[in-house]
């Protein structure tokens, strides 16, 4: 049962659980009057999400964001793939969280750091 207790940080929507995660993106949003675009990091979850519409109801994937950065985060993707998989070899319990590396310089690419906080015993009942 890989990943059941292991929650993961969203930018604006909670808490997911990771073991319903199907897909890890980096995508860039349009730019905007006034306003630069920004890269979004997504997973796509394995539920359906539908919403109706004049002509009737529409389903798809599921996106949640993880973080915003200026720049793309080249490589945040494999990392939490590669922490998902560490996690799950541990059958470790606790939050992970998408932070901005600090002290990284603005440039062509954003670097994102992924921090596990692990439950305590007492946490876990």
């Amino acid at each position: 049962m890989g990943l059941t207790n292991v929650w993961i940080a969203t930018l604006s929507d909670g808490l997911l659980r990771a073991d319903q995660v199907v897909g890890l993106t980096a995508h860039a949003t349009p730019a905007l009057t006034g306003k630069p675009p920004r890269w979004l990091l997504d997973v796509t979850l394995r539920v359906p999400a539908g919403s109706g519409r004049a002509d009737g109801w529409d389903v798809g994937i599921l996106h949640r964001t993880l973080i915003q950065t200026p720049a793309e985060p080249v490589g945040a993707p494999e990392a939490l793939a590669r922490l998902l998989a560490r996690l799950d070899r541990e059958d470790a319990a606790g939050l992970i969280a998408a932070v901005p590396a600090s002290g990284a310089k603005a440039g062509p690419a954003s670097v994102v750091r992924f921090a596990f906080r692990p439950f305590e015993e007492d946490e876990r009942a």
